[in-house]
């Protein structure tokens, strides 16, 4: 059982996915702390000139220390939903695949959320099933857990009988790998060679959310963003 946790993440980019690809199971860590300026509700999209940053606006104020990832509210006051939407047509509308994603996505940019956790739910799926990843989720938030950090990692390859953890490149900062040896669980650190593709821009722009992929290379997407890994 090879396992990779990872916060929720609006638009996430390449390196997400192909971590989820490359396990048996993906725990969503939507129990933790909100931070702010992070990309649970931020992320990049190309355009002609530069790369543009789409934030998700999010109620904080007085409620940060005690903010839950999964009790975060959007706030509707700047018609975001509109707004990024208006972005994603006027940048992805002549994008190869951009017929195939539009209705599906167009829903997404539709429905009225209350939770930031509930969006980006809806989001995975939709990016999950467009790269046709079939890797199971799980919610960290459906468990029952009490520890922190390295300790939280721990706690949750033990509670999903994980033998092996997929961390991030950052784990090498924070995870206590001695703990893990003892409870005979094996990691590797996911190091992401980002792929180079043709995208609608003249110049290459790396880093983006992974809907810049699937709206240029469809059904190509997943092979070109796992054999770069």
């Amino acid at each position: 059982m090879k396992i990779s946790i990872n916060q929720p993440a609006y638009l996430p980019w390449l390196g997400y996915f192909d971590r989820i690809e490359k396990s048996d199971l993906h725990v969503v860590l939507d129990h933790v702390q909100f931070e702010k300026n992070s990309m649970v509700n931020r992320n990049k999209i190309n355009s002609v000139n530069n790369p543009i940053l789409l934030t998700v606006p999010v109620s904080t104020k007085g409620k940060f220390g005690n903010l839950e990832i999964n009790t975060v509210e959007i706030d509707h006051v700047s018609q975001w939903q509109k707004k990024h939407w208006k972005t994603i047509l006027l940048n992805y509308s002549k994008a190869p695949y951009f017929c195939r994603y539009r209705d599906e996505l167009e829903l997404i940019y539709k429905k009225k959320y209350t939770k930031l956790n509930d969006l980006l739910k809806d989001q995975l799926t939709f990016f999950l099933n467009a790269l046709r990843i079939k890797t199971p989720i799980l919610f960290s938030s459906s468990l029952d857990l009490k520890e922190s950090k390295s300790d939280l990692i721990l706690e949750i390859c033990i509670k999903t009988n994980a033998c092996h953890y997929i961390s991030g490149p950052y784990g090498r900062d924070y995870i206590d790998l001695d703990k893990f040896y003892e409870n005979n669980i094996s990691i590797s650190f996911h190091d992401y060679n980002h792929p180079n593709y043709s995208q609608l821009s003249e110049v290459f722009n790396s880093n983006l959310s992974i809907l810049d992929l699937i709206m240029n290379h469809g059904d190509n997407s997943l092979g070109i963003l796992s054999n770069n890994s």
